[in-house]
């Protein structure tokens, strides 16, 4: 079998460039919740109800917070491409981080309440597991990739769900412990958890602008980088919804409060099948993190980004990030 990463991806990224990118966007309920979920090939339907041409993994994005799918478009793309067009890839924002279409709620209106809280962060693993039970065959294999305060629900998600085909789960700048402790936790955690309301009222004052300049508004806030993605430009705009910052901040209070004790014991048993990146200027899970880490498990994947890449990488470095993965699966999907 041909290896990803081995001549022909160059066919088939040209072959790409001639032809658009196969990208399905839908706006669905899960667990009662607005979702948004961006699927990258031409694979729409993976339940078991669909026909024998189903792929045989899935690449499966959760994302960090703010978990809008729109910021992952250029890195799914990316990674479609470096696969040589060969598996889906998927990403399934966090419920009500979206702004829903016109006619649609951010609730469901119905008398059945299917979870508790799903805004909160137990409540957002319990959605993607459910995501998965409904949309995706028990019989395909998944990788996740992970970003943020998604590897925490990854590894969650994992030590819930033991049954779930996990080939490999690639970790990046993972917030899995001490939260609040870190540098970024510390300035946030007061904001998030006392002040957060006092942000709703700007919000909504600023959601009544025309979309131009809510747009010249994000670029203006992103000025400092060379390049930004326009994908994250036009995401970015969503957050002027009063609706899903809150869903946003409420989650992120949640994420200072729970996310304190590395969960060790679920690390340990899936070892094999995960891969740390760590960045070495990361606000939110500082090098000391990565030192202590590997240090517990000198056997992992446990890797420290050598190439300054940012914790928030979809907002510049998208195309970086996919071809360095997909040169880390090469190993596991010509095993396939």
């Amino acid at each position: 079998m041909l290896g990803v990463g081995e001549p022909a991806r160059g066919e088939a990224n040209k072959r790409s460039a001639e032809e658009p990118i196969p990208l399905h966007e839908e706006f669905i309920y899960c667990c009662g919740a607005a979702t948004h979920v961006l699927k990258c090939g031409p694979w729409k339907d993976l339940s078991k109800d669909e026909s024998k041409n189903l792929p045989r993994l899935l690449f499966m994005i959760i994302p960090g917070n703010p978990g809008l799918a729109g910021y992952y478009r250029t890195f799914i793309q990316a990674l479609y491409c470096g696969l040589n067009q060969q598996y889906p890839v998927w990403v399934v924002s966090h419920a009500g981080h979206c702004k829903p279409p016109n006619g649609m709620e951010m609730i469901e209106d119905t008398d059945i309440k299917e979870l508790e809280d799903v805004f909160g962060l137990n409540g957002q693993v319990e959605h993607k597991l459910n995501f998965l039970k409904k949309n995706v065959s028990k019989d395909i294999k998944l990788v996740l990739i992970a970003h943020s305060i998604g590897c925490y629900i990854t590894l969650e998600m994992m030590k819930r769900a033991s049954e779930l085909q996990v080939l490999r789960s690639v970790l990046l700048f993972p917030t899995i412990e001490r939260m609040a402790q870190s540098p970024q936790g510390k300035l946030m955690t007061p904001l998030l958890c006392k002040l957060r309301y006092v942000l709703y009222m700007p919000v909504y004052l600023l959601s009544f602008l025309p979309e131009g300049v809510k747009a010249s508004l994000v670029r203006f806030a992103l000025r400092g980088m060379k390049t930004c993605d326009e994908s994250s430009i036009t995401t970015s705009v969503n957050l002027f919804s009063v609706d899903c910052i809150a869903n946003i901040l409420y989650m992120a209070s949640q994420e200072m409060m729970k996310v304190v004790e590395r969960d060790s014991t679920t690390i340990k048993q899936n070892l094999k099948k995960l891969i740390f990146y760590y960045g070495t200027g990361d606000s939110w899970c500082p090098q000391h993190y990565y030192d202590e880490i590997k240090m517990d498990f000198p056997d992992g994947d446990i890797r420290l980004c050598e190439k300054g890449l940012r914790h928030a990488f979809v907002l510049d470095a998208s195309k970086e990030m996919a071809a360095m993965i997909t040169d880390w699966l090469q190993d596991d999907l010509t095993k396939l």
